[in-house]
């Protein structure tokens, strides 16, 4: 039923001004959309991220966002890096650490949070 239809991650941040240095500066998405003040929609490939303000951001304790970003991973943990992104490192069984990046299982994954919380990756598929 809605295996051909696009699914959108929705990220709930307390400050829309700051998800928005954050997610443009930084990780340098592209607004598409704004809501006055209570949505921004930005553009990742041929998906869309929704960032809106909630009382309830930064209660997700898990992975929200996961970019396939293939063999290009360590070029843009670097530069992420630069820009002062802290990354994440997690014990994780059969999993070793190469810099900020986890290489287990057949992958490599590298795991940071947004200004609220909410926990983002990139992994090399």
């Amino acid at each position: 039923m809605l295996a051909n239809s696009n699914a959108t991650a929705n990220l709930a941040v307390k400050d829309l001004a700051k998800a928005r240095a954050f997610y443009q500066d930084i990780l340098g998405l592209t607004e598409v959309h704004n809501e006055g003040g209570e949505l921004i929609v930005y553009k990742c490939g041929d998906t869309s991220i929704n960032v809106y303000r909630s009382k309830f951001a930064g209660t997700n304790k898990a992975t929200a966002v996961t970019w396939m970003v293939g063999v290009a991973i360590e070029k843009i943990v670097s530069a992420l890096r630069s820009k002062g992104v802290v990354f994440e490192h997690y014990d994780m069984p059969h999993t070793m650490m190469e810099g900020d990046i986890h290489v287990g299982h057949g992958m490599k994954v590298a795991w940071f949070k947004d200004p609220d919380g909410n926990i983002l990756n990139l992994v090399d598929r």
